[in-house]
Order: structure tokens, then C-alpha cells, then sequence
């Protein structure tokens, strides 16, 4: 039996309780030498979009996207203190990313719009960084479009891990845009309503396991068996 799970970060395994906004303005002040005219819009974006987006909407050129990446994490970086003590883990996160690990042929990853150091730092403020392979998860500085991201993960994690050709793959979200992702990559898809859509919004999407929140361990890892049992 063989499965890729791979999670979001924001609002499906932490609340970052407004350090991420904090985070974009302080790195589009730091490029750009001026406030942003807005916060950033975030709800599933990569970092990419998300970035070039506030430039867009200021009437800024591009920057080189290294000189943006330099400047998230060092934004990042600067705010893992604060994370740590305004955020926190989701209720059942830890309990849920401790039942994925123990599950034999099990490949649990990330799937996040976050950049990697950005990622690594979000869940090592609450202690979860041990419990996903980060080595081969993908990331905001991938690609732009969130979608995009899931043959990145994938292929990362065929060429670290003897994975049959075919096995089934699930997204764990909490945004439509982890929905489309998984569906236009035909894998599964958990939805949670812990973020900012309500569960029929995540129905609507095209979601058709949408839980309320990852407490319920068991009926996690219940559908998580029978997706890979269908692909044995």
C-alpha cells in the first residue's frame, strides 16, 4: 500500500495568526523602499503570486524574483518569535502529521505556497518540522499557480523514494485553490474548514471529504487507507 499526502501549512496545520501579512509587506517595504498600498492577498496563493501581485497593484516594476525570495526570509527569519507566540498548531494537527508518519508506505510532504525556509520556520515554531519530509515537499518559489506545484512534489518524491509509477496522491487543504489543485492533478483531496471557507464553499469547489477540522484522527487515516488501498 503506497500513498502521497502532502499538507498545507496556513490554516490547515497552523494559525499564523496575521504573521504572514506581516511578513509579505515587510519584504515588498524592504525591495521596494515603500509601504504596500495594501496587505496582501493571500487565500491558497504562492508566494510568487502573491508578491507579484502586491507589485502589480502598486504600478511597480518586477523585481528579479531571488532579490523577493532574500527578503521573505529574512522576513521570516525575523518573525519566528512572534509566531510563536501569537500563532499556534491547529487543534489535531500534531496528532494527524504523528498518525500519517506511523502509517506504513505513507510518504507525508508539503504542498504549500509558502517558500521553503518560510515553511520550515512556520512549523518549526510549534515543533512539527520532524514530523513531514520538507526535503521533498514543493513550494512557493516553484511556480506561481498553486496547481502547478503538485507534479513538483510528486516527481521530488519518486526520485527519493522507490514509489510505484501510479500511486495514488492526496492534498490536505483548506482553500477552493487546494481543491483545483488536486483535482486538475486528479489526487484526492481533504478539505478542512479551518481557514476562512466554510465547509459548502469547499463542496463547492469540488471537494467530497470535507471535515470540519483534523481532531477526528481516525476518520482521517480511514480515508486516507482506502484511497491507497483502491490504487493497491
Amino acid at each position: 500500500m503506497a500513498l502521497i499526502i502532502l499538507w498545507d501549512i496556513d490554516h490547515t496545520l497552523i494559525d499564523n495568526a496575521g504573521v504572514s501579512k506581516e511578513i509579505y509587506a515587510a519584504a515588498f517595504e524592504a525591495v521596494a523602499h515603500c509601504q504596500p498600498s495594501g496587505p496582501a492577498v493571500t487565500a491558497g496563493r504562492t508566494d510568487r503570486l502573491i508578491m507579484r501581485e502586491m507589485f502589480d497593484r502598486d504600478g511597480l516594476a518586477q523585481p528579479a524574483w531571488n532579490t523577493v525570495q532574500a527578503a521573505l526570509e529574512a522576513a521570516g527569519r525575523e518573525r519566528l518569535e512572534e509566531l510563536r507566540l501569537r500563532g499556534r498548531a491547529l487543534p489535531g494537527a500534531r496528532d494527524a502529521l504523528i498518525a500519517v508518519a506511523q502509517e506504513p508506505g505513507i510518504i507525508s510532504s508539503v504542498l504549500t505556497g509558502n517558500i521553503a525556509a518560510n515553511a520550515r520556520m512556520k512549523l518549526a515554531a510549534f515543533g512539527l518540522e520532524g514530523l513531514v519530509d520538507l526535503e521533498v515537499g514543493a513550494y512557493g518559489a516553484d511556480y506561481l499557480e498553486r496547481a502547478a506545484l503538485v507534479p513538483v512534489a510528486c516527481d521530488r518524491i519518486r526520485a527519493a523514494y522507490s514509489v510505484p509509477e501510479g500511486t495514488a496522491v492526496a492534498l490536505i487543504g483548506d482553500t477552493p485553490r487546494d481543491v483545483e489543485a488536486a483535482l486538475t492533478n486528479s489526487a484526492r483531496i481533504v478539505a478542512v474548514a479551518t481557514g476562512v471557507n466554510s465547509a459548502a464553499e469547499l463542496r463547492e469547489a469540488g471537494a467530497t471529504v470535507v471535515l470540519a477540522d483534523l481532531i477526528d484522527t481516525t476518520a482521517l487515516i480511514a480515508h486516507l487507507k482506502s484511497w491507497a488501498s483502491e490504487h493497491h
